[in-house]
């Protein structure tokens, strides 16, 4: 853990440039807009370590799996985010010292992310070897209203008098950190290089992704703009053009870059080059200021429905706003074929798949706090891939339609190459159901299931009904060689969440059955007959249902989280040696699966999803005994234990788990920030405070609130969208106050009593 980066309400900060933290600030500084986005590399050559990183949504490269011993059924390769063309970069020269913060003397630093605004902003006075100081300052933006423009300033103001030589480039060369096999994944297309103009195209070596980079660069003396005529260059994958100017001291020098990343994701391969073209000229009419007027208004739009403010604890403000923001350049809703990697535009590690981390975590946060339609394209996503869910699952063996969705996945295939994990960690199936469970209770919209919702949940039921099977010994219906959500446990049998979840989705889908086939016969009996469903299925479900084993230990009153748990050498980790912590890096893995420790929420995943299936003894018991077993190695862990121990009301315990999970990558609780942050956690620290604290539940559309204020806490509000209107909750020891900031009447549920609240009134608990 670390206390680096300033507190503050709506900002982050770095004062003072420390070279160790550089790839770990990259990190925590990025920006993006849902569409790309890029890790907050330094715009001037830096020699220190660094991870360059831009990256843009739905381009990937299928990176040939590379494994030490292959197993059938593994997947041919590992889909990656790819670290795309280079748009930033320039080289600066004075009096013919390159500025280089690795080589000079840094004599003041700032780095500064607004989040209100959108804006990565940096000042800094530097001492060449040569004598000469210049104070530097930066802007860079991606813009939230043009998906495909971004666009940066760069400002020297030398000290003494000098003569500046810039070099502003587009560079396709680059290569991701993570290739299996150390080789570079774009291949060249065209370079034109034509005034101020730059273009680069370039191509993947598979699929045929092309991507066209172009940039207009202008230069500026003392808000002047500068008709100087760059002496250009081109070669493979490269283009830049180079500026001279002479200054004075005082004299300040600026470069403003407009910058357009399109690709044939969106656009036909024929056009692309002739539609940045088009793009680049129209941006360019246009000032920085103006199009960054026009995206900080966008932010602001934003903040207005999923701002949370707190009062007396600006480490906790700070945090959960960091996490919102990162959230929103990250995934907008804005194509179906998008989804939420687990590090967005940050990073490559998990190569920015889609994880089972977005329904379970991600999609809960986009609810309650952006417009319906966003949420609901996180569920055409999978509907869209559902024939590959079906292709995944006949892999294994699985037929007649059952469908196992990937762990980890670009296009619907599975691609992840760990057997663990790829084979056996098939819960992720069952939350995607939940999703669908999710965004019906929140939205009312049950004719999604015609839409998608019933195809998807029947392969998903199909799939349980095949993968569960009977024990003679035992008479009852088993699942065997599964791995939970606690990976630090392979190949168990029984884990109780997979079990409990798998029946609950047949019940489900038994139960959206009977709905459809009463309340929309006709249109029903056209989807009963595209997917070939026959009623003894109904049957077989309710058959397994009523007869599958759910291990629990009655002395105790837990639910076990599988066979065997309770047999093994159970050392809480309050008597583990802080010395042998984090177990990933400190012990053999064979010592990790022996033990008892649990990566991250597995029982108490099922009680977060399902907490009305529970007492409330129920409740604190399994967490009081899991929790003392838990080691929270996993980004996707406190927030959950945050949830329940609000809900138990262990507010101390809530608090401190919450705290883990929002600062999880400011503080590097993980150790790993560097690699990129953990945007699906991320959602789990504001679902920590809205559901945790705030006790928020939307169940069958009627809006549910328990509310604790934590005591570091003097208060805190929150804006929810609920039945597609703005509500605000205001929580502090004296009570809770709700305003209807809609149209329309709205009932609110709590411990002491309901609320009727008309358009615009407030009322008090």
């Amino acid at each position: 853990m670390i206390d680096y980066f300033k507190a503050d309400d709506w900002k982050i900060i770095e004062e003072g440039f420390n070279p160790t933290m550089n790839e770990i600030a990259e990190s925590v500084f990025s920006i993006g807009n849902g569409m790309m986005g890029q890790r907050a590399n330094l715009e001037e050559a830096y020699s220190g370590h660094s991870l360059q990183g831009t990256y843009v949504g739905g381009v990937y490269y299928p990176d040939k799996t590379r494994v030490g011993w292959w197993k059938n059924g593994y997947p041919e390769y590992f889909a990656k985010v790819l670290n795309s063309t280079y748009w930033s970069g320039l080289r600066i020269w004075a009096n013919q010292e390159e500025i280089d913060l690795a080589k000079v003397t840094v004599l003041e630093f700032r780095r500064e992310l607004n989040m209100h605004e959108g804006l990565l902003s940096r000042t800094c006075r530097v001492e060449l070897k040569n004598g000469l100081r210049l104070r530097i300052e930066s802007k860079r933006f991606y813009s939230l209203i043009s998906k495909e423009y971004s666009a940066l300033k760069y400002s020297i103001t030398p000290e003494q008098g000098c003569d500046l030589r810039w070099e502003s480039y587009v560079d396709g060369d680059v290569q991701n950190k993570d290739s299996n096999y150390e080789e570079k994944f774009w291949e060249p297309v065209t370079e034109e290089a034509a005034g101020d103009n730059l273009f680069v195209q370039v191509r993947t070596k598979k699929l045929d992704w092309h991507l066209v980079t172009a940039t207009h660069t202008e230069l500026y003396k003392n808000q002047q703009c500068l008709s100087t005529v760059p002496a250009v260059e081109r070669r493979s994958k490269y283009a830049s053009g180079t500026y001279k100017v002479s200054a004075k001291a005082g004299d300040r020098i600026s470069l403003v870059k407009h910058a357009i990343s399109v690709s044939n994701f969106h656009h036909s391969t024929d056009s692309l080059l002739m539609h940045a073209k088009k793009q680049l000229q129209k941006m360019a009419a246009s000032t920085f200021e103006e199009h960054f007027h026009l995206s900080s208004n966008a932010w602001k739009q934003k903040w207005e429905t999923a701002d949370v403010v707190i009062e007396g604890d600006v480490k906790a403000q700070q945090a959960v706003r960091f996490n919102i923001f990162h959230l929103n350049q990250t995934y907008c809703g804005d194509d179906p074929r998008l989804n939420i990697g687990p590090k967005g535009y940050t990073g490559e590690k998990y190569g920015g798949s889609t994880y089972w981390d977005t329904e379970a975590y991600c999609l809960p946060f986009y609810l309650v706090s952006s417009d319906p339609a966003i949420s609901r394209q996180l569920l055409v996503y999978r509907y869209k891939q559902l024939d590959k869910a079906i292709e995944n699952a006949q892999k294994l063996g699985f037929k007649d339609g059952a469908a196992l969705y990937p762990m980890v996945t670009m296009n619907g295939e599975e691609c992840h190459n760990e057997w663990e994990i790829t084979f056996e960690e098939i819960h992720r199936n069952g939350a995607i159901a939940y999703a669908i469970k999710s965004y019906i209770e929140h939205t009312g919209d049950r004719e999604y299931l015609l839409h998608g919702g019933w195809e998807v949940l029947l392969g998903i039921a199909r799939f349980w009904s095949q993968r569960v099977h009977w024990s003679e010994w035992g008479q009852r219906y088993e699942m065997h060689g599964v791995t939970g959500p606690n990976e630090y446990e392979n190949n168990v049998n029984n884990n109780w969440y997979t079990n409990y979840l798998a029946r609950w989705c047949m019940d489900y889908t038994a139960t959206q059955y009977k709905w459809l086939l009463a309340e929309h016969t006709e249109a029903f009996k056209t989807l009963i007959a595209k997917t070939q469903f026959k009623s003894q299925e109904l049957e077989k479900w309710a058959h397994i249902s009523h007869n599958l084993y759910l291990p629990q230990f009655q002395e105790l009153g837990i639910k076990v989280q599988h066979d065997g748990f309770l047999e093994k050498e159970l050392i809480p980790v309050a008597d583990l040696p802080e010395s042998e912590r984090p177990l990933n890096q400190k012990w053999s893995w064979d010592r990790i699966l022996r033990s008892p420790y649990i990566k991250q929420a597995d029982v108490l995943q099922g009680f977060y999803f399902f907490e009305d299936d529970f007492s409330a003894e129920e409740h604190e018991r399994n967490f009081r005994f899991y929790e003392s077993y838990t080691v929270h190695e996993s980004s996707l862990s406190p927030c959950v234990h945050s949830i329940l121990a609000a809900k138990i009301g262990w507010t101390e315990k809530a608090y401190e788990m919450y705290l883990r999970t929002a600062r999880l990558d400011l503080d590097n609780y993980n150790n790993d920030t560097e690699d990129g942050l953990h945007i699906t956690s991320m959602a789990g620290s504001y679902l920590s405070i809205v559901q945790g604290f705030g006790g928020l539940r939307i169940k069958d559309q009627k809006l549910h609130l328990n509310p604790h204020c934590p005591s570091q806490w003097k208060g805190y509000e929150f804006q929810i969208l609920f039945n597609n209107a703005p509500v605000r909750v205001v929580v502090n020891p004296r009570g809770t106050t709700v305003l209807n900031q809609g149209s329309k009447a709205i009932q609110v549920n709590h411990p002491n009593g309901v609320l009727t609240l008309e358009a615009g009134e407030s009322g008090k608990f």
